[in-house]
This record gives structure tokens, C-alpha cells and sequence, in this order.
């Protein structure tokens, strides 16, 4: 297991109906015959157990009657009962077996873990991995029930023996390594206490030594890949079924094939014998036959008897006899039981038959032995039961029975094929079908339904699902829960009806294939998508900010892991009270010095120096949650506008993700306000591509040709400059405050104005917080902090322990989940399962560390802490997500037909004065109409950037009798078509535009207000404009206002 390994979290969203049994289809059977249990495994992930209610005891002839007829008026088929259900895995079970007495139950699987369950047990353990291999595991092979070993391969050509007792991996064989191939897949495998046998797609069946797992010898001699495998108990003979339509008897004495058995028509599946010599054994296909086998008794084993016993409608993947009963199972997720068939009894051969003879020698000498008869039972009047005729198989090419030649040469042709078996000449014509002995089966479990198919629709928060029955349902990923059935339709048909025109980023693995609808996060891309809060449907009023967005990834993980959140506030409140505590004790000693003065005791680290310890000493909060609570969906801004990385001006102990966003007003005013004054070149929503010049080309507002002094009031905007060269961004500036060095950051000097000189120029100094921090930072190196969700509880904790050996008395919690306005309420349901899994790059496979409940989470902290993963201790305990790039969207805005005035002209310029003769300032750069964007910006604040830019400002009399919305009488099209006001670009882009380049938009009036066309070139807005004056210093009253768009969107020159 990897340290650094990829993880990520699934969550399963529980089925609506909460019936048992499985939902797709069984690969493993395995029976208890002492309790009477069936227990199967599916291609759902789960294990069930069924009370057969059955007497499985083997009987003999006198006591059983195999023609029961099933559908007699006094038969009554014992029921079998639902016994117990488990999800063992999260991906298909190939393979179960019984080991220990019947004790263990040992499960492979597609998810790379063999698990070992024990249902008896009374603790009553989940599944445990005792096993992983790098690759699906195909088999699982026990030598025997009283051995505490289990054999196990798949596809990563390895053949593994695992303790079962929790001692690990006992020996790894690697299958064809002393072939040099790189094949070695092992798709059939058995064992007994002394030798292990495995079969693969290269046709060669393998013999190992288990105890030192060298390879005792090979066969070659099957056409195709081998399917199955078994061994007799002396481990002298092995019995093979390929899908070369045979089956194989092999002799290790002689070291070659002995018998090729051609009962089948099609590829050979499935094995199964209970038979210390294999002389009876059943064997299944991918038609659907069953036949059974029986050579007692006989010189030659092809001398035997081989019957049909029943015909599934699909392939059999797997077959399981005991008592006088068969278990099939197949792709459906029921499991069918058939009676057994007596081989023992004679054969009803019609008038007809004549033995085929191909000499007097061969006709003596390989007349057929059947099994000895059973005696007649008393129900059937003397008259022992036989064998149907038409259920007969040719066991071999060289058998003599069941050849006869007929009357009518056209009924003998079945039955006088020579070698040549190709399936279209094998198969009788109709009168002469094979008729197996049971025509139904003698009972059904019967299965659920689930879901096989899926479509992620355009919002990516709702699924379409199409289950075995047909039935399409829609679903929420967010609540899920399933939100409306549709019936039995196609779900291509359904698609176009629900489906909606919106763009939104990838940020969640959709996945349906163990019959449940599976959701997977991962970090990288986990947190790109958000929505925008005003087009929820909560049922509850929830305060939003305007235009404020949601990160979905981080909503339905706050909702999945709640109780885990509330445990670890408790165990939190519990650790800062066991310190104080610890603290308060420490400081009571008997041998505690006199002399030390203890600080009073409402010193708490929040007052001035003049109420405690000089300032070397005075106690600061680690967490920044001093501040006033704006907005708690700070970290949305991310992309409404994006947050950058912290400035020089931002001390080390704030956190980032308190910092304001332009969006939620000027609640921390004076913050706002000095950043605005050292931003002036920034506009509202756009800007230009190019710097702001002072007319002598060099763009740094100072007029010397050298970069302005960056100032601490540098903003978040400031740093969200345009994309720069490499060049550009590589050198770190000299004058750098501690923590820019410590976080790699750089800033570019051409984005500040010619107004941030008339600031005074601050001597960059580091508090003394950030030097304690540093100071620290070789105490924290000292102990090291694990990699993963334990790690960041325990640099929290770390936190606690400083501020207490600075004489802290009381502590504020570092653990700040988000709030219910920045991530509102959901409610998944308690049995959503939670997995927390790792990625294995060397096999492209995923091995689940951790499997819960959503109700059940905080029960499982200390599992979790162990292996969840550093990213989502981060977004659940500190509200953090990884910062990444924003990305944006290029467009071109243009007035429809000029009917209305060029946002691409500089200052404000009206119709009436040509553009080429408007007075330009000489410290003002051209503007352009060439602009790019979040993607996720919507229309309407494009419609009121064009009406800033058009109009000129209203005035107070307008603002009080109330404002029309730009986008109530402007509109926005692109390709002739209407956007709608809350379309995003990225929508705009994929449904409209639908090409590459620059996207065009083109702004026009619907008629229901009169535009005033904007001012002369030079005159300013009036106050409360949110305009632009590129490159000219707005006034103070039209600073709160720009803020509500500051760096939304940028322009480039064109």
C-alpha cells in the first residue's frame, strides 16, 4: 500500500425497494450441507445466505425416488427463506468458496480483495480483506475444509495462498514466469492440501507444489481457454472444462490427457463434483445445459453414461450439487434448483436402437457398463424408473453409446456424427432434440432489479438510470435519492425530456455496474463545478449572497460525512479541555516555583498588551476567526471571483478563505477601500488586455520606467492579473514579505495604476506572529505528522499545545465546517454506503480501505483518521479546498446593427461624435470590445457591464423611485438566438455557440425603457455609477460600487 497513493470517496446511493437477494447476476455458489445453507455471490458485490430448509444427507437407493414429478398434486417443495445479506465487495464477485468447516466463507473479486467472511460468528464481523492482488481476481480455490488456507488468481498472473487466520499471504506463485510469457491469467483454479492446479486463457493447464510453489508439471492438449478445474482427492487425476467445448481428464502417473469427453456442444463454463474420484460429476455451459456424468463401474470412462439433466435460458456460470438437488446460476439474479437425476437406472431405448458396431471386437469389448441399478422402489410398483432416451449424451467420439441407426435414416443422422463438431451440424433437427429430464426447475430464488445502464445529464446533478426490468428512474446526487420513475421506456427517449441546456464542470465518476448507482470523488476535479444558489429549490429560506455560487463537490461531501464531523468537534472540545486541564494540574505541583507570576485570569490573548504579557508574549488566535463572519461561503469565490493566493498583505495566521469577496458589498469597508485605491486601473468586470499607461509606454503608473512598490493593501483582484509568461512569473521580487516567500507567490507590478504611488509606501516588516510561526516551524518538523486525515487533526491539535505553552487558558476551535449559507442542508439517507478507496497505478484497479454508512460514520473516526486522505480532512474540518486556475472564457461583445454605442471606444462616447475625432487623454490606453470571463459568469452581469458602459449614471432622484435591472430592457444573443439572462458562458459556449475561437455576443434594447445615452468624452458619471474610467481615478462615492464587479471578468487586447 502505497503512503501516497491516490485515494478518493465513493458513495452508493441506496435502491428504493429494500428487497433481498441480488441484483444482477450469480457467479459463485457454495452450499453448507451439515446447516442447510446456500450461499451465493453476485455480480452486485454481495454475499447472501438462504435457509434451504432441506435434508442435504446423502441417502441410498431404497430412500430416494429422483422421478419425484414436480408438478404431482401432493408435491410440496420445501421453501427456501431469506437468511442474511452482506456487501462484501464493490465490484463483482467472480468466486466464493467454504473453508474451516464451513466456518468462513472466502469471496474473490473483481475489486482486487479476497474477503473472508464468517456468518456464524458471534461477533458478527463485516467481511475482512485477508488478501489483495493487483489485477480482478477470477478464482478462489480452498484444499479442503479442515486446512486454514486458501488459494486465489486472476489476471495479474499470480496464483496467491492466503492465511485465514489473518497471517497474510502464506506464497505467491507467478504463473508463466518461467515461460518467459507475459501471459498467465488464471481463470480456473483448484487445490488440495499437497498441489494446486490453474487453467487460463493460453490453453495449458499448470500443476504447482503448495507448499513451495514450484511448478510440478503442464498439460497441453485444450484448443482454448480453460474454464474450470478439479482434482481427486488422491491427486492423481485432474478433470479440465474449456471453451474448446471439451472436458479433459488428465493422469499426473501417465503425465498426459487420458480421455477427451464431447458431451457439449458449446464452450464448457462450469465444473463440479463431490466425488472423491470425480466418477460422478456435472458440468455446465454456455447454452445453458446441464449434463451429469457417471463412469462408475465403467473399464473406460468413456464407456459411462452422460444425461441432460435441465436447459437454462442462459449460459451457466455455475453449478452446485447436494443431496438430490442442483443449483444453477446464471446472468439473471434469481438461482434456480433442480432435482437431481438417478444415472444409475436403466435406459428407455426405443424400438428402434441397434448398437453401432465397428467391429465384433470393439462391439464386446466396449459395450457400455452402466451403474448398478437402484432396486425398485415399492411406490412404483416393482418397476425401477429409467433413463428418457432423448436425454442421452454422447460422452466421447469413441463411445458407442448413444449411436443407433433407425428405421428412418433421416433420425439416425444425430446420433452417427463422427469427430467433426462444429456446432450448426451437432445440433439435432427437431424431431430428434435433445429432451433434458427437467423441463422446470424444482424451485426459484427469485432475484431483484438493478440498475445496468445510466446518463449523467447536462447539470450533472441528476441521473437517468435503466434497470433489468426496463424501468427508467431519475436521480439526485446531491440528496440520493431517486426523484421520479418513468416506467418501462427507452431511455434514449426520456433524455430529451429532462435533460436541460447547461454546462457545468466535471466533478463527479458516475458508474452502475454493480446493479447500484455509484458516485466517485476525486481530488482533482472533485471540487470544479458549482451552481449557482438562487436556482435551488431548498425547502427552507436560506440568505444568499447575490450571484452567490455553491461548490458541489464540497455541499454533498459536508452532508455524507456529518456525524464524522460532529465526532471529531466532540473529540476537539474534549482534547483543548483535557490540555487546560493537563495544564491547570502541571502548574499546581507540589515543587512548583514561587516566584513565577501567573497571568490573571481573564487574560485570554484577545486584549492590548496594556491588559497582560508584553507583546513578545501576548497569546494570538491561530485561526483568524477574529474576524467579523462576512459571508461563510467564502470559498466560492473561488470562481465568483476567484480567490487568489495570499498577498504580502495578508498576515500568516488569516485564514484565506475569510478573505471578502468584491460580491458581498463592503461589509469590511475599510479593507475594501484601501484596496480600491491601489486598484484604480482595475475595472468592474472587465478590463483591458493591455497595462495602463501614463503616456511613456512603460504602463507602471510611476513615470520613472520602474515598477511601482507593491503596498500591504494589495487586493485579491490585484493578484489576478493577466496569464503571464513564464519569464514573468519565475523570479521571486525581492522586496517580499515572509509569507510570499514561504508560498512561492510573485506579482506582477505592471497591474498597479498610476494612483498607488499616492499611497504611502509602507516599510515591509513581519509581525511578530509570523516569526513565532517560523520559530515553530522547526518545532512541528520535529514531529512528524502522518499523511492523511489523522495528520491534519494532529497539527490542529499541535496549534492547541502552542497556544497553551504560551500561557493560552481557553482556545477557540480550528475545526470551522462550513455553514449552512455556504453549503445549505441535506439530508442523504442513513444507509448511503461511503467508501474510501485507494487507486493502484500498477494495476489500474482500486482497493477499498474503508466502508460505511452515513449513519454510522462517527462510529468509524479512528478507521477513518487512519486512511482517509489529507484533502478531505481539509474541506470538512477547515472549510478548505485546493486553490486551482480559474478557468475563463474568451468572447467578443458587439451592439446588434449599432443601434446602440460601442463599448470598444474609449471613455464615454455618444453617437453623435465620430469616435476618430473624440478627445483621448493622453494617459488613457484604447480600449477594446474583446473580453474573457469565468465561465461560469452568467448573461445578465455581462448586460450590466454594457448598460455601465453605455449609460450614463442614474441619479439619486432615479435610484429612490427604483432602477429597471439591465437585463429587463437590454437582451443578449448569439448565433440570432436569445440568451437567456441566466445562461453562463460556459453554456453559451457549449449550446449555442458551438465552436471554437472566440465566442460572439451582440447586445441590443427590448424597447421597454429609453436608453440615455452615455456623456461626452471626459465627463464623469454622476455618483453611484458602477462605469469605467480606464485609466483615470473614479470617485470615492463610486468606489462601493465597483467592488460589487471588481475582477470578475478581464479583456485582453485584441
Amino acid at each position: 500500500m502505497g503512503r501516497n497513493a491516490r485515494k478518493r470517496i465513493s458513495y452508493v446511493l441506496p435502491l428504493a425497494n429494500s428487497a433481498r437477494g441480488h441484483r444482477l447476476g450469480v457467479n459463485g455458489l457454495a452450499v453448507d450441507p451439515t446447516n442447510s445453507i446456500l450461499y451465493s455471490g453476485g455480480r452486485d458485490g454481495s454475499i447472501c445466505a438462504w435457509d434451504l430448509n432441506l435434508d442435504l444427507t446423502p441417502k441410498t437407493g431404497t430412500d430416494r425416488d429422483s422421478f419425484t414429478d414436480s408438478s404431482a398434486h401432493d408435491y410440496k417443495p420445501p421453501p427456501t427463506q431469506f437468511r442474511q445479506q452482506v456487501q462484501a465487495h464493490t465490484h463483482w464477485i467472480n468466486d466464493i468458496v467454504l473453508a474451516q468447516s464451513n466456518h468462513a466463507l472466502v469471496s474473490a473479486s473483481s475489486d482486487i480483495t479476497v474477503k473472508i467472511w464468517r456468518p456464524a460468528a458471534e461477533d458478527a464481523m463485516p467481511p475482512q480483506t485477508i488478501g489483495l492482488h493487483t489485477d480482478y481476481i477470477k478464482r478462489v480455490a480452498s484444499p479442503g475444509l479442515h486446512e486454514n488456507w486458501v488459494a486465489s488468481g486472476g489476471l495479474d498472473h499470480k496464483i496467491s495462498l492466503w492465511d485465514l487466520n489473518g497471517g497474510g499471504q502464506k506464497l505467491q506463485i507467478a504463473v508463466g514466469e518461467d515461460e518467459n510469457t507475459a501471459k498467465g491469467s488464471v481463470y480456473a483454479l483448484a487445490a488440495t492440501p499437497s498441489i494446486i492446479a490453474s487453467g487460463g486463457p493460453e490453453s495449458i493447464v499448470r500443476v504447482w507444489d503448495s507448499r513451495t510453489g514450484k511448478r510440478v508439471t503442464k498439460f497441453v492438449g485444450h484448443t482454448d481457454n480453460v474454464r474450470d478445474v478439479l482434482i481427486t482427492q488422491d491427486g492423481d487425476t485432474i478433470m479440465t472444462a474449456s471453451s474448446d467445448q471439451t472436458v479433459k481428464v488428465w493422469s499426473m502417473t501417465a503425465g498426459r490427457c487420458m480421455y477427451t469427453l464431447t458431451m457439449h456442444n458449446d464452450s464448457v463454463w462450469s465444473l463440479f463434483s463431490d466425488h472423491p474420484q470425480l466418477s460422478v460429476f456435472y458440468s455446465s455451459d454456455r447454452s445453458g445445459t446441464v449434463a451429469k456424468s457417471d463412469v462408475r463401474n465403467c473399464a473406460e470412462m468413456d464407456e459411462g453414461v452422460s444425461v441432460a439433466v435441465c436447459q437454462e435460458h442462459e449460459g451457466v456460470n455455475k453449478i452446485f450439487c447436494a443431496g438430490d438437488y442442483i443449483w444453477t446460476a446464471t446472468s439473471s439474479s434469481s438461482i434456480n434448483r433442480w432435482n437431481d437425476v438417478e444415472t444409475a437406472a436403466d435406459v428407455a431405448l426405443p424400438e428402434s436402437y441397434k448398437w453401432h458396431r465397428a467391429s465384433v471386437a470393439t462391439t464386446r469389448s466396449r459395450h457400455p457398463s452402466f451403474p448398478t441399478a437402484s432396486p425398485a422402489s415399492p411406490s412404483t410398483g416393482g418397476a425401477v424408473p429409467k433413463l428418457p432416451f432423448k436425454s442421452l449424451l454422447r460422452l466421447s467420439h469413441t463411445a458407442p453409446f448413444p449411436l443407433y441407426s433407425a428405421k428412418d435414416t433421416d433420425a439416425s443422422t444425430v446420433y452417427s456424427i463422427t469427430s467433426t463438431r462444429k456446432p450448426t451440424e451437432i445440433l439435432p433437427t427437431d424431431h430428434d432434440t435433445i429432451v433434458p429430464c427437467r423441463n422446470l426447475p424444482d424451485f426459484s430464488i427469485e432475484g431483484q432489479n438493478g440498475l445496468i445502464k445510466h446518463h449523467l445529464l447536462n447539470d450533472r446533478r441528476r441521473v437517468l438510470t435503466l434497470d433489468t426490468a426496463g424501468e427508467v428512474t431519475l436521480w439526485d446526487l446531491l440528496n440520493c435519492v431517486p426523484i421520479r420513475s418513468y416506467g418501462k421506456r427507452h431511455l434514449e427517449d426520456v433524455i430529451p425530456e429532462v435533460n436541460t441546456r447547461e454546462t457545468v464542470a466535471h466533478w463527479c465518476a458516475v458508474d452502475t455496474r454493480t446493479g447500484s448507482l455509484t458516485c466517485v470523488l476525486e481530488e482533482n476535479y472533485c471540487f470544479d463545478a458549482e451552481m449557482y444558489a438562487d436556482e435551488l429549490d431548498l425547502g427552507e429560506n436560506v440568505d444568499f449572497r447575490e450571484d452567490q455560487r455553491i461548490n458541489l463537490g464540497k455541499w454533498v461531501l459536508r452532508y455524507l460525512f456529518s456525524n464524522l464531523i460532529s465526532e471529531e468537534i466532540k473529540r476537539d472540545e474534549a482534547f483543548r479541555a483535557s490540555i487546560v486541564q493537563e495544564k491547570n494540574n502541571g502548574l499546581s505541583r507540589v515543587n512548583a516555583p514561587t516566584n513565577i507570576q501567573i497571568p490573571q485570569a481573564q487574560l485570554n490573548g484577545w486584549k492590548d498588551a496594556t491588559s497582560g504579557p508584553t507583546s513578545g508574549s501576548t497569546i494570538r488566535p491561530a485561526n483568524g476567526f477574529y474576524l467579523p463572519v462576512t459571508t461563510p461561503g467564502l470559498a466560492i469565490g473561488l470562481a465568483t471571483p476567484g480567490i487568489a493566493p495570499l498577498s504580502a498583505g495578508h498576515p500568516p495566521h488569516l485564514n484565506p478563505i475569510l478573505t471578502p469577496t468584491p460580491e458581498e458589498g463592503s461589509q469590511l469597508e475599510k479593507s475594501q477601500t484601501q484596496r480600491s485605491s491601489q486598484n484604480l486601473d482595475t475595472p468592474d468586470y472587465f478590463s483591458t488586455g493591455s497595462p495602463v499607461t501614463n503616456g511613456n509606454g512603460n504602463g507602471n503608473g510611476n513615470g520613472n520606467g520602474k515598477p511601482a512598490p507593491s503596498t500591504e493593501g494589495s487586493t485579491d483582484s490585484a493578484s489576478e492579473a493577466l496569464p503571464q509568461s513564464p519569464s514573468e512569473e519565475a523570479p521571486a521580487k525581492k522586496g517580499k514579505a515572509l509569507f510570499s516567500k514561504k508560498f512561492n507567490m510573485s506579482f506582477n507590478m505592471k497591474k498597479f495604476g498610476a494612483s498607488s504611488t499616492a499611497e504611502v509606501v509602507k516599510p515591509v516588516s513581519v509581525d511578530e506572529k509570523s516569526e513565532d510561526s517560523d520559530s515553530r516551524s522547526s518545532k512541528t518538523d520535529e514531529k512528524v505528522l502522518e499523511d492523511n486525515f489523522l495528520g491534519v487533526v494532529q497539527k490542529i491539535r499541535q496549534g492547541y499545545e502552542e497556544q497553551v505553552g504560551l500561557g493560552a487558558i481557553s482556545m477557540i476551535t480550528q475545526i470551522t465546517p462550513s455553514l449552512p449559507n455556504e453549503t445549505p442542508m441535506l439530508k442523504p439517507p442513513a444507509s448511503t454506503t461511503i467508501l474510501i478507496q485507494e487507486d493502484r497505478p500498477d494495476s489500474g484497479g482500486v482497493a477499498d480501505l474503508v466502508q460505511g454508512k452515513v449513519g454510522s460514520l462517527g462510529q468509524q473516526a479512528d478507521q477513518i483518521e487512519q486512511f482517509a486522505p489529507v484533502w478531505l480532512a481539509d474541506v470538512l474540518l477547515r472549510n478548505q479546498i485546493p486553490i486551482k486556475d480559474i478557468v475563463k472564457v474568451s468572447f467578443i461583445l458587439e451592439p446588434y446593427q449599432n443601434l446602440l454605442p460601442s463599448i470598444s471606444s474609449d471613455g464615454y462616447i455618444t453617437l453623435s461624435v465620430p469616435s476618430d475625432k473624440a478627445v483621448q487623454d493622453a494617459n488613457v490606453a484604447q480600449s477594446n470590445n474583446r473580453l474573457n470571463a469565468n465561465r461560469m459568469l452568467r448573461a445578465r452581469k455581462i448586460l450590466s457591464y454594457v448598460a455601465e458602459r453605455i449609460e450614463p449614471a442614474p441619479t439619486k432622484e432615479e435610484v429612490e423611485a427604483g432602477v429597471m435591472k439591465p437585463e429587463e430592457y437590454l437582451e443578449l444573443y448569439c448565433q440570432n438566438q436569445l440568451v437567456a439572462p441566466t445562461m453562463t458562458l460556459a453554456s453559451i459556449r457549449a449550446h449555442i455557440w458551438r465552436g471554437g475561437g472566440d465566442v460572439v455576443l451582440y447586445y441590443k434594447a427590448n424597447g421597454r425603457k429609453d436608453i440615455k445615452h452615455s456623456l461626452s468624452p471626459g465627463t464623469p458619471p454622476g455618483p453611484g455609477s458602477t462605469a469605467i474610467f480606464e485609466g483615470k481615478a473614479p470617485s470615492d462615492a463610486g468606489r462601493s460600487s465597483q467592488q460589487s464587479a471588481r475582477g470578475i471578468v478581464e479583456g485582453k487586447a485584441s
